[in-house]
């Protein structure tokens, strides 16, 4: 046994309990001991009364004041020129040992003298039979792992045993060895000292041995080893320290020709560990992954004087410390006994049963029906009518259409893209061949997607399959829905099928950044379908965050945070550049085409259709189907599931309730806002009022969602849920019947388009040429002309812009483009065609006299024409489909491109989206812990673990 034994004890008042109380405990535990220290010094971090009282009064042959930013492995060493015995034992203010633990661990170095240091059982300061730390190894990448932490102790491990290394707290050390490795490393900052100092021992020829009996209790302070993990400043100076340690380790321990290498390695390894931290849910661990790379590039004299240590003191060789480092197989079982997931999973968490339950069928249904009532889209290629429009023919020109720069209407109009526009390029890149066609495929499948959609939205308010069959159906038979698809908006459609997923996963953000990140996908798609949403989606996420500041003290806040930042991400450029042009109301504009169609009123009839879910003045299409009978009764069909909404607020899960129907009444009150508010124009210079839908399909959601929790929750009669499901998809049928026989009935605004908006000659040359233009000029009805430029083959739908639809002031473009055709459509000028050849303008479409045809249309239709004719450079190709198309003869000059500085913009915009739609997608894609995690909570939102109803 060792002749003398020196304690160092480190104080620092760093833990969330006041040191002065772990010191006590520790105090008096030495005095404790059946083999007393011989000496105690203890050094004191930082100036603090109590504990410097309570050092007076200890038995310490001395004590040394330090800083109170002075690291344990600098306070060892401070009290290293006062060590006098064989062994110095290694103690922190929180570390308590047991009365046997002081002369196990001597009797162990007593025993075998080829042992450098003995390490004890760490077990917890408030729970003896939870194993902190009993031995280190370490992979062979560097990456330290604890071969019993988190571990219930049942002896299993109290047979002893070498190993590479242990946790510093409570290793007593022979002094020799101590003096030899010079102490700890302190470039570690605070982490993996143990298992440095055992590996540097064990190159040193020493040995490293664990004496299980030999117990101490520690708190997890993080004056010794690391801190324990509450409160996030304390999770992230943890997981920097160990991410530091490891660096550190990795320069200190690496072969000298391969010390370059690891050096210059650090920067993309992070680059890659921070992939890796969003794809496991960890985004906490980035910056401390960051700040960790840094530390350890500019620790390079640190590094040095490390592996000059190691050089001095090695005796033996790496290779004999390969038996003692943990392979993969037995890391695996390492994670495998401490992960208590499983244990802690919800057993009555109940199957999908998406397939046994019906949802499946009720899926396929829908697709027969959608088949019926769509029968003639299966050989369409292209949809037309409403605000469709076809869309480009390659992938690389609708994505080019989706970011910053030169826009493809207009003469030169330089912006941001409609946020809506990538959507449009994301579906049509499904169809890369034709992606036209994957907007027909789109419509084809909106039944069937829409069932599928509000089916796993109701599984976030009910497990019952009947009620869960009926969320779907319901959303599916929507009358705003089926509205925008006969009469044809796809953002509209887009929304609706996009909503039921947001809730899905929105309402579950709070639990996993798996549900965080696609949730934000999901809400960037639905703020770019309906911009006028976001007021009632912006209200939700802040009573969303407020909700958890206060149930949950802030733990998921950065979770629900982050909902939003892919949407503002998307939508900056365009926000900011209607802002500085002093129209913020355009930034409520309906993306894509600007079509007016048929909208309720603003007026009581209008408002009351609204607030039954009707968006326009034909309720359900009911009147054109009744040939012009009354349709008062219509709105009456949806009384059942709007009186069961207005009862969930009464059930025992009130408290869903009245969110369910809050959400409704901002669909509500955003589609009342919705019909009073005109900020585009179409072509034609016709007003478009906001699509009050998007907020019936918000209003929508509350109100199924509301009507399904009140089935969900009514006393256990099966008659009484039953026929309450069956009424509310019967009556919802007879609503849709309209709708849904319209395209039979030739009554439905859906056509077959074109696949092109220009005559086929111009097609032809604008698909190898996307810089050339068109200028298209239509008469209008009060004599005066709308004109615009389209450039490439056809005008698009992510081609089209609210900063051209919304603009309040005429560009310096427009100023141009209008004596463009005032030069073309008078004798005003000698040579007007010269302009349009330098300008990339090759053809001049003269478009047909609009609806309704009136005499000053048709007179001035006529005198543009000859004056057309009469230009020398301006070949008549001759009438088409689309109008009298003149061809300009000789050279035409290339579109100019962007200049510099709106190229350097463009990449500036497409690097930060792209960054932020990155770690969107990385935090949305699921892993095997976040399946694990998600069985610990029941499916449906508003129940506890283990709660019934």
């Amino acid at each position: 046994m060792p002749a003398r034994v020196h304690a160092i004890l480190v104080v620092r008042p760093d833990g969330r309990t006041p040191a002065a109380f772990h010191l006590r405990r520790t105090l008096a535990a030495l005095d404790a001991q059946t083999r007393p220290v011989d000496a105690l010094t203890i050094v004191l971090c930082g100036e603090d009364e109590n504990l410097r009282q309570l050092a007076a009064d200890s038995r310490a042959e001395g004590v040394i004041s330090a800083p109170r930013s002075t690291r344990y492995a600098e306070a060892a060493a401070l009290a290293t020129h006062r060590v006098t015995g064989d062994a110095v034992w290694l103690l922190a203010q929180d570390t308590a040992p047991e009365p046997q633990a002081l002369a196990r661990l001597a009797g162990a170095l007593e025993l075998a003298p080829s042992v450098a240091f003995a390490a004890p059982k760490l077990v917890r300061w408030d729970d003896r039979g939870e194993i902190v730390s009993l031995g280190v190894s370490m992979t062979r990448l560097g990456r330290a792992v604890g071969l019993a932490d988190g571990q219930l102790d049942q002896g299993q491990h109290d047979a002893g045993q070498d190993v590479l290394a242990a946790d510093v707290r409570g290793v007593l050390v022979r002094t020799a060895v101590w003096r030899e490795l010079r102490g700890l490393d302190r470039g570690l900052s605070g982490a993996d000292e143990g298992l440095d100092l055992g590996v540097r021992a064990r190159l040193a020829g020493g040995r490293v041995t664990l004496v299980p009996t030999a117990v101490v209790a520690v708190a997890g302070d993080g004056v010794a080893g690391l801190p324990d993990v509450y409160g996030s400043r304390r999770r992230m100076r943890r997981a920097f320290a160990v991410r530091t340690a490891q660096l550190h380790r990795r320069l200190v321990y690496a072969a000298a020709p391969v010390l370059p290498l690891q050096w210059l390695a650090i920067l993309p390894i992070a680059l890659w560990r921070t992939i890796v931290h969003l794809v496991a849910k960890r985004p906490a661990q980035i910056w401390p992954e960051w700040a960790a790379a840094a530390v350890a590039m500019a620790r390079i004299p640190a590094v040095a004087r490390a592996r000059g240590g190691i050089r001095r003191t090695r005796r033996v060789s790496w290779q004999s410390l390969a038996p003692l480092r943990i392979g993969r197989a037995d890391l695996r079982t390492n994670l495998a006994l401490t992960d208590d997931s499983d244990r802690l999973a919800d057993a009555r968490r109940t199957e999908l049963r998406f397939f046994s339950g019906g949802g499946a069928w009720a899926v396929l249904a829908a697709l027969v029906v959608s088949v019926a009532a769509f029968p003639a889209l299966l050989a369409w290629p292209v949809l037309g009518g409403g605000a469709l429009a076809p869309l480009r023919d390659t992938v690389a020109q609708l994505w080019a259409d989706a970011a910053y720069g030169q826009r493809p209407l207009g003469l030169d109009t330089v912006g941001a893209a409609d946020p809506f526009s990538a959507i449009v390029a994301a579906i049509g890149s499904l169809s890369p061949a034709a992606p036209s066609q994957a907007l027909v495929v789109l419509w084809v499948l909106a039944l069937p997607l829409a069932v599928l959609g509000g089916w796993f939205a109701a599984t976030r308010v009910t497990d019952r399959s009947l009620l869960r069959i009926t969320g779907g159906v319901a959303w599916a038979l929507a009358p705003t829905f089926l509205n925008v698809l006969v009469e044809p908006r796809p953002a509209a459609v887009i929304l609706h099928l996009l909503l039921p997923w947001l809730f899905y996963a929105g309402s579950v953000a709070h639990r996993s950044w798996a549900a965080a990140g696609m949730a934000s996908l999901l809400l960037a798609g639905v703020a770019a379908s309906a911009p006028s949403l976001v007021p009632a989606l912006l209200v939700l996420w802040v009573v969303a965050l407020a909700i958890t500041l206060v149930r949950r003290a802030g733990r998921s806040a950065a979770r629900v945070a982050w909902l939003v930042v892919p949407s503002a991400a998307m939508a900056a450029p365009l926000v900011w550049q209607q802002l500085t042009a002093g129209n913020p109301w355009g930034l409520l504009a309906d993306p894509g085409v600007p079509w007016a169609g048929a909208v309720a009123t603003a007026d009581a009839a209008g408002r009351a259709l609204l607030a039954a879910g009707f968006p326009t003045p034909d309720p359900g299409g009911w009147g054109g189907l009744l040939g012009g009978g009354p349709t008062w009764w219509v709105p009456l069909l949806v009384a059942l599931p709007a009186l069961l909404a207005l009862i969930a607020p009464l059930t025992v899960r009130w408290a869903a309730g009245v969110l369910l129907l809050s959400t409704a009444a901002l669909g509500i009150a955003t589609a009342f806002a919705a019909v009073a508010i005109s900020v585009a124009v179409t072509p034609a210079a016709q007003p478009v009022v906001v699509w009050p839908g998007a907020g019936l399909s918000l209003a929508w959601l509350g109100v199924i969602g509301a009507a399904l929790l009140t089935l969900d929750v009514v006393p256990a009669v099966p008659t009484v849920r039953v026929v309450g499901a069956t009424a509310v998809m019967g009556v919802l049928a007879v609503c849709a019947i309209p709708a849904l026989t319209a395209q039979a009935r030739d009554a439905a605004a859906l056509t077959e388009g074109a696949a092109s908006t220009l005559p086929a000659y111009v097609a032809a040359e604008g698909r190898g040429s996307p810089s050339l233009g068109t200028i298209v000029i239509a008469p209008l009805a009060d004599g005066s002309i709308a004109a615009d430029v389209v450039w490439g083959a056809s005008e698009t739908l992510g081609g089209q812009s609210t900063l051209q639809s919304t603009r309040v002031d005429a560009t310096p473009a427009d100023r141009e483009t209008a004596e463009l055709i005032a030069d073309l459509v008078t004798d005003a000028a000698d040579d007007a065609v010269a302009p349009l050849a330098e300008r990339g303008i090759a053809f001049v479409l003269l478009a047909p006299t609009a609806e309704p045809v009136t005499e000053a249309a048709q007179s001035l239709r006529r005198t543009a024409a000859i004056a057309l004719d009469q230009r020398d450079r301006l070949e008549p190709v001759g009438e088409t489909a689309r109008g009298s198309l003149w061809r300009v003869s000789g050279d035409i000059e290339p579109r100019p491109g962007p200049d510099r500085q709106v190229a350097a913009i463009a990449r500036w915009i497409f690097a930060g989206e792209a960054l932020v739609l990155i770690i969107a997608v990385l935090l949305a894609i699921p892993t095997a812990q976040t399946r694990r995690d998600a069985r610990r909570v029941p499916r449906v939102v508003g129940l506890r673990a283990g709660e019934g109803r």
